[in-house]
């Protein structure tokens, strides 16, 4: 059944659908975060365990009395299709995605509702930000994810009506799984592909500053660098996929990879190319201690700017020269990307 919007809204009942892979230990903070929320109406979770050798089931069974919660295991076939899996098997008129690896303040439902109320779309996304209680490396690669010194604030707090949702954190009516069929079956990029889509059929999305999460994404800076890197290899292709979604901004940091190179080889002649970086990296690190109020971050924050700048940078520069200069078909271009 396909609700309308006045239906949804009068209506409304949140499914939060978080699939897991091997991470018993996330799920339960993430569950007990569910548990302190402030709000009032009812609402379920959905569990989809996507074929963990490490499986959560003992962990759900703790919070049986305590939510209103669903468990599925099925076979391994990558996040986006267990999240479709989990909106079949829920009984909501709006779906929450959430990542495994995320811990939500108090008032989080309560925002997303009162945003809904005053500004209804079928689709949105929220911020993420950084637990006190995270190590200073995560919150040094939350930093760089978010600040707008490095990523323009886009994935932080900048209220974008146009804003691409991002898995860890966002939210689709049923409609728009009806039409859409929700998530491709690729493993990256497959919420940025499902964003072009929405668009396409004619949906609305919103950024709900107040719908953040607190984010652990990767724990040590290999992770995160795997990470970026896979990042910067599928834009080209989702670029393919879906003609004139290019910007110009996609390849800023492949300008700075190339920069950065450049400015060491010509350092024995020509100095100020490289002051220039030395100079935004040190912005870098003061803002950051500032913002995290820890001078160590601020200092791990150079590294981490330099580890997302160079990941995504070459991955980019890598998908394009092989799409574009070599010809390869995306499959060939990023194989992981479609196992």
């Amino acid at each position: 059944m396909i609700f309308t919007k006045q239906q949804t809204l009068q209506d409304l009942y949140f499914s939060i659908i978080i699939p897991v892979y091997n991470r018993p230990n996330e799920i339960d903070e993430l569950l007990e975060s569910l548990v302190q929320q402030d709000y009032k109406p009812d609402f379920e979770v959905v569990i989809v365990e996507d074929g963990s050798t490490l499986k959560v089931d003992t962990v759900v069974k703790e919070y049986q009395d305590k939510l209103n919660i669903k468990y599925f295991f099925k076979e391994n076939s990558g996040p986006g299709l267990s999240r479709n899996f989990g909106m079949q098997k829920a009984r909501g008129n709006y779906f929450i995605i959430l990542d495994s690896d995320v811990i939500l303040p108090k008032p989080y439902l309560s925002a997303i509702k009162e945003a809904l109320k005053s500004n209804f779309t079928d689709a949105f996304g929220g911020a993420d930000a950084a637990h006190s209680s995270f190590s200073t490396t995560q919150k040094a690669i939350n930093y760089s994810m978010t600040s707008v010194l490095t990523t323009g604030g886009l994935r932080g707090h900048i209220n974008n009506v146009k804003f691409q949702p991002r898995s860890f954190n966002m939210g689709l009516s049923q409609k728009t799984f009806e039409i859409t069929g929700g998530f491709g079956k690729q493993r990256i990029g497959e919420d940025i592909d499902l964003c072009f889509r929405l668009w396409q059929n004619g949906f609305e999305t919103q950024f709900i500053e107040d719908a953040f999460v607190y984010h652990k994404r990767r724990t040590n800076f290999e992770q995160f660098f795997n990470q970026t890197y896979s990042f910067g290899t599928a834009r080209p292709i989702l670029n393919t996929q879906h003609k004139n979604t290019a910007k110009l901004t996609y390849w800023f940091p492949s300008i700075f990879l190339v920069g950065f190179v450049i400015s060491l080889i010509i350092f024995p002649f020509y100095q100020h190319l490289t002051l220039v970086y030395a100079f935004y990296l040190l912005v870098i690190c003061m803002h950051s201690s500032v913002k995290n109020k820890n001078v160590l971050v601020g200092l791990l924050s150079i590294y981490s700017t330099l580890t997302q700048m160079f990941g995504y940078g070459f991955g980019f520069l890598q998908s394009q020269i092989k799409l574009h200069i070599l010809g390869d078909t995306p499959e060939q271009t990023f194989p992981k990307m479609f196992s």
